[in-house]
């Protein structure tokens, strides 16, 4: 069995105002090809199809697009929900799809049923595990203890019932303890979101969703294939790719990458001003990449933005690198916030007005209250 694990496509994504459509559009042209050299038997896609629970027609359209090429290839296709998708817009005409091998998760109700797909070495059973909060778990199975992702995974995979002396695959979208992540992915940063990679014992593997950045967890068989593009400059260093994987008899896996080339580069240069737009420093590079500049002049260089564009189109960011922005205090307060959950930040703010942490109790209520807002606002 050889398939082929996507993810996290942000079909209508904007980057520093930018859409990302017609990039969009070419990578997916590109992952045909790499599915037409490759042959594989089977494509699955672990959530986060679109960038928003309201997608926009044109994102809706390039992913439909995207379906009909795969199904005229005569692929099984498994497709999940993840958290920037709404789960009912994914779910919606599954059943009438299955007919064609395009396979969609319905939104989570407790019962996932395996999709049983046979090759030299008998079945192979596939689980579409959606992104789940521990309250989409909790209301399904109100008589379990259910406090953390943690516990709503083990859950859901508890009652999945699934028979380990066959092979197994499980295709789902959550954080994985462990996981190096990047500035455009949304999750909690202090960890209220982590699952810890023991759940997923019964499956031979695991293709996950949500972190940008292509690796392993743990061991090989628990894998983030990453984004097919670069969606902040956090990850300008990433090389982007599709992630192959070859299952033959049980416990036998090989994997491994096929490089994708994006239509522009997202990257990061450095220099002053007047170097950058030295023609003799510009004229052998990529201009129209997307760019994040940062300038090394000491003092600000007027409509900086605007003219730089003229050498570089595709500008994204302007930042400065001197003497003012090293100063420890300026990098010390923007970056501590940014960095900590709401959960944290509310925790401190408690602490401060009342001379004293939370308790257990008011910790748990304050996260499930939290969390019922986020939802809320979805």
């Amino acid at each position: 069995m050889k398939l082929m694990h996507i993810s996290d496509l942000h079909l209508g994504k904007r980057v520093n105002g930018f859409s990302m459509l017609e990039d969009q559009e070419f990578i997916l042209k590109e992952i045909i090809g790499v599915i037409d050299a490759e042959k594989p038997d089977a494509v699955v896609i672990a959530g986060d199809v679109y960038d928003k629970s309201v997608p926009p027609a044109d994102g809706v359209k390039l992913f439909d697009d995207f379906l009909v090429r795969l199904a005229d290839r005569k692929l099984r296709v498994f497709v999940i929900s993840g958290n920037h998708d709404s789960p009912e817009r994914i779910a919606f005409g599954g059943r009438l799809m299955d007919a064609s091998g395009i396979h969609l998760s319905p939104v989570y109700d407790g019962d996932v049923t395996p999709i049983c797909v046979n090759d030299q070495y008998g079945p192979v059973d596939f689980y579409m595990l959606p992104f789940v909060k521990p309250a989409n778990v909790r209301a399904v199975f109100p008589e379990e203890e259910i406090l953390s992702y943690t516990d709503a995974v083990r859950a859901a995979i508890a009652h999945m019932n699934v028979d380990t002396t066959r092979r197994n695959v499980l295709v789902t979208h959550q954080f994985v303890t462990g996981a190096e992540r990047s500035e455009s992915e949304d999750i909690s940063v202090g960890g209220a979101d982590n699952v810890d990679a023991a759940v997923f014992a019964p499956f031979d593997y695991v293709a996950l969703g949500h972190i940008h950045g292509p690796q392993d967890i743990g061991s090989s068989h628990i894998r983030y294939c990453g984004t097919p593009l670069k969606y902040s400059f956090s990850e300008k260093n990433h090389i982007k790719s599709v992630t192959i994987a070859e299952i033959k008899e049980k416990g036998n896996i090989n994997l491994r990458t096929v490089p994708l080339t994006p239509r522009h580069d997202l990257r990061e240069i450095k220099g002053t001003y007047d170097e950058l737009t030295l023609k003799a420093n510009y004229e052998h590079t990529a201009v129209d990449d997307y760019l994040h500049v940062i300038l090394n002049d000491e003092e600000d260089v007027p409509d900086a933005m605007a003219r730089l564009r003229t050498v570089y189109p595709n500008l994204m960011k302007l930042d400065y690198d001197n003497t003012r922005t090293r100063s420890a205090a300026y990098i010390a307060g923007a970056e501590d916030v940014e960095r900590k959950t709401e959960m944290a930040l509310f925790a401190e703010f408690y602490e401060k007005q009342n001379g004293q942490p939370m308790s257990e109790e008011q910790t748990r209520f304050s996260r499930e209250l939290l969390e019922k807002i986020k939802e809320a606002a979805l």
